[in-house]
């Protein structure tokens, strides 16, 4: 069982199971709904598998080692199941010809067998990929913070909609979003790891945006990891301070804790993604298709992330575990310790 696992003191699901089955598919609706109304966004169809080899497929820290499989219809292809749709995003833009202040969205499933399980994470991931064109006076930080807001406002208008729905539930969110330089978090707690700044910030501010992950700190480390060919984290956004992205972070006040929402930001050019590749020493990927079309000048300028749907519920119905929302295949240990706690993982 994950050592990071948190039983909260007397809890008690908010919602039994068939209602917390019906909440989710209200949730979903409504929230995509207003997210697609906002950002002028198209749904689309998104593949579970892309080719290896293509660069498509997102490797997030450089890391993960995605599920791959060979095909029996294709010899000598391997196939990848998704680990995000981050450069698939942003090919089919091009691709399907959406032009600058529209975009698209699209349910994502993946699998991610190299996480640790816990209270926010499991092996199988379910978001909302979506993705915009941007025009070349776009790419600065405060664009980037208009776009967070709209999507902040999107997130607190679907929980005061679930809690209408459910008098049992009462809304926590903040009005405002706070933006946070990864340096400026450092900063301020210097004795802290990243994750426990991210908390202590969300414990005073209730839901924050975490601009510049990615990116070298003045100690030399990296607040936490990034791949170098989606999100631009080296382009400075602000005086002594670098990066176009972040992660739209909130005060989960049932674990006590940090709670990431999404993870976001205006993507690389053909610099940034140069630069980029440079500083994690992999240039070779010059030779991918994905990048070949990116250098070549065949995708657009954009901007996007991803909004994790069984987090959300689970924010939003004030469950513990996120086996609560999804079903899953977890640890027997777990399983029995969080029924015990109230928990009950399905």
């Amino acid at each position: 069982m994950a050592s990071r696992l948190v039983f909260p003191a007397g809890y008690a699901a908010k919602l039994p199971p068939i209602e917390t089955e019906k909440a989710i598919r209200k949730i979903k609706e409504f929230f995509q709904t207003n997210l697609a109304y906002e950002l002028d966004l198209v749904r689309v169809t998104a593949p579970l598998v892309v080719a290896a080899g293509t660069g498509i497929n997102d490797d997030l820290n450089g890391t993960e080692k995605p599920v791959s499989f060979a095909l029996k219809g294709l010899p000598g292809v391997t196939a990848e199941i998704v680990q995000s749709l981050a450069k698939w995003k942003r090919m089919t833009l091009a691709d399907l010809g959406f032009e600058p202040g529209t975009g698209l969205y699209t349910d994502m499933n993946a699998l991610r067998p190299d996480e640790d399980l816990d209270n926010l994470h499991s092996v199988y991931v379910d978001q909302w990929d979506w993705e915009r064109v941007i025009t070349p006076d776009e790419r600065h930080v405060e664009f980037l913070k208009r776009i967070v807001r709209r999507l902040y406002d999107v997130i607190r208008r679907t929980q005061k909609y679930v809690c209408h729905e459910y008098d049992c539930l009462t809304p926590f969110l903040p009005e405002e979003i706070t933006f946070v330089h990864t340096e400026e978090l450092l900063e301020r707690y210097p004795a802290l790891t990243p994750r426990e700044r991210e908390t202590a910030a969300c414990r005073h501010y209730g839901a924050i945006f975490v601009i510049g992950i990615g990116g070298e700190l003045p100690d030399g480390t990296i607040h936490d990891g990034r791949a170098p060919d989606y999100d631009d984290w080296t382009t400075t956004s602000a005086p002594g301070r670098c990066g176009l992205n972040g992660d739209i972070v909130v005060h989960n006040p049932v674990l006590d804790s940090s709670f990431e929402l999404s993870s976001m930001g205006i993507r690389v050019d053909q610099q940034a993604l140069l630069r980029q590749l440079r500083i994690r020493g992999m240039e070779q990927r010059t030779s991918l298709y994905w990048h070949r079309r990116l250098l070549a000048g065949e995708l657009p300028l954009s901007i996007g992330g991803g909004i994790g749907q069984s987090r959300l519920c689970m924010l939003y119905l004030q469950k513990a575990h996120i086996g609560e929302i999804q079903a899953g295949i977890w640890p027997a240990d777990m399983v029995a310790a969080c029924r015990q706690a109230g928990m009950a993982l399905l």
